[in-house]
């Protein structure tokens, strides 16, 4: 067994913001990555002549990946210290920047981000974790908010940071400027983390993580494929061979006793139904983050700097008013934050619907900006509130939940959206104005989800 001294652990206690800023720092420079990749899609698309649903895996094998890690995050807060998860995250991280900055290919390209994707896959668990190690809990919501300011800065910057990177150097240097902050933070990081909690010995659950990795994969792959013409029954296949998956799962985790994490929490009302809203929210997030860079580009024939420029605004509210949800939450409960939140993220979305083959690029970033304050709101309260109600020992397995599915909705909200985006092929249609259909259909599904929420969080509130 291996822990800290107590004083180590008081201390933490006192000061814990030092040590969640961090590991919040290491998982910003990994979402920082991943959200500049997004305005690089059509200039990837150019030099290494590619479609879109063939780049789009840059983001959607990242996603995938960091979901798969984050399954085994129960079972890695039990199993190994904090410091020596930091540590493999940042060297994860290092190692991919510079096979991406180096990749004379895109399948080059690509493992490297799959390997990157290991740095949030691991940093991102052990920041909620430590939160819930050493924060009481009527101050949950508020530090959760003041770690994802730090971490949801970097889909601010991201965009403009990778357009301005495309526009005024080449893509590879998204890469290389990140590294020697990636030192700084490693070396950080193995001074000030500490362990708060005892370690000890499990057996991993090799073959629940193998059928359950199979079956993401599988359904990825079926809505990679879509939008394509004539690919009902190797759809329908995907769909079947993910359902039979997902099945063995769950029966395989009724009589497993390895660790992995406990499905056992779906039993609990006040974690299923903040679930539910919290993956929707993701799916809507990632796939709008993805879509619009690409919209402004390829319909307003802007820039990539421009479709970069135009999340600005919005992701920059996202971040800067996480503390100030977060209190919402500590001082006036659920209802406040996630109906207000969810009511913004209807609104613009609905417009969007309305006029989606005719918006302007100053509409669009305002749309957006009303679309992320409302989206920020709701998603990190909605996975506060259900951490909150639960036993310490149910939160481990909660969060891991709540990570992977985190990523896996953001890895189908760029692979459904990528797929929308070129379903239409109406002949008298020019390519602009078919993108630009398509893209109206993927905002009509977004309103549809903010209209599904409501119903949850009615659900949430009635049945805790």
């Amino acid at each position: 067994m291996d822990f800290s001294a107590n004083s180590q652990t008081d201390n933490a206690k006192q000061h814990p913001f030092l040590v969640i800023t961090v590991v919040a720092l290491m998982t910003f420079m990994g979402v920082l990555t991943e959200t500049s990749m997004n305005v690089t899609l059509p200039t990837l698309m150019k030099q290494f002549n590619i479609s879109l649903p063939t780049v789009q895996w840059v983001t959607t094998g990242y996603l995938l990946t960091v979901a798969l890690l984050t399954i085994t995050s129960a079972f890695l807060k039990r199993r190994f210290t904090n410091k020596q998860l930091f540590i493999s995250a940042a060297l994860l991280f290092i190692t991919g920047d510079v096979m991406c900055g180096l990749a004379p290919t895109y399948p080059v390209l690509l493992v490297g981000r799959l390997i990157q994707a290991g740095c949030v896959g691991l940093t991102g668990p052990l920041m909620n974790n430590i939160i819930l190690d050493v924060v009481p809990p009527h101050k949950l919501g508020t530090y959760m908010g003041m770690a994802n300011l730090i971490v949801l800065v970097a889909p601010a910057l991201g965009p403009t940071f990778g357009g301005s990177v495309v526009s005024f150097a080449s893509w590879r240097m998204i890469f290389w400027i990140t590294v020697p902050v990636t030192i700084v933070l490693l070396i950080l990081g193995i001074f000030i983390i500490k362990q708060y909690t005892p370690t000890q010995h499990y057996d991993f659950d090799w073959l629940r993580f193998g059928v359950l990795a199979l079956g993401m994969i599988s359904l990825l792959m079926g809505f990679n494929i879509m939008g394509q013409p004539g690919v009902l029954i190797k759809f329908a296949l995907y769909m079947v061979v993910s359902a039979v998956l997902f099945c063995t799962f769950g029966w395989l985790s009724k009589y497993s006793h390895k660790a992995l994490f406990k499905l056992s929490v779906f039993k609990r009302p006040v974690f299923l139904f903040s679930f539910l809203p919290y993956i929707l929210l993701q799916y809507s997030n990632i796939g709008m983050n993805f879509m619009l860079p690409s919209y402004v580009q390829m319909v307003n024939g802007a820039t990539a700097f421009i479709g970069g420029v135009i999340l600005l605004p919005g992701s920059v509210l996202n971040g800067l008013g996480q503390p100030i949800y977060g209190w919402m939450l500590d001082r006036f409960g659920g209802k406040l934050p996630l109906y207000l939140g969810n009511t913004l993220f209807l609104l613009p979305v609905l417009i969007m619907t309305i006029m989606g083959q005719q918006m302007s690029v100053v509409l669009i970033t305002i749309l957006y900006t009303v679309y992320a304050t409302g989206r920020s709101m709701a998603f990190g309260n909605s996975m506060a509130y259900g951490l909150k109600h639960l036993s310490r020992d149910e939160q481990n397995d909660a969060n891991a939940i709540y990570g992977t599915g985190n990523m896996l909705a953001g890895s189908l909200g760029t692979t459904i959206i990528a797929a929308m985006m070129t379903s239409v092929h109406i002949p008298s249609f020019s390519h602009v104005q078919n993108v630009a259909a398509g893209s109206q259909l993927a905002f009509a599904m977004m309103a549809l989800i903010g209209v599904v929420n409501f119903f949850l969080f009615r659900t949430l509130f009635k049945k805790r």
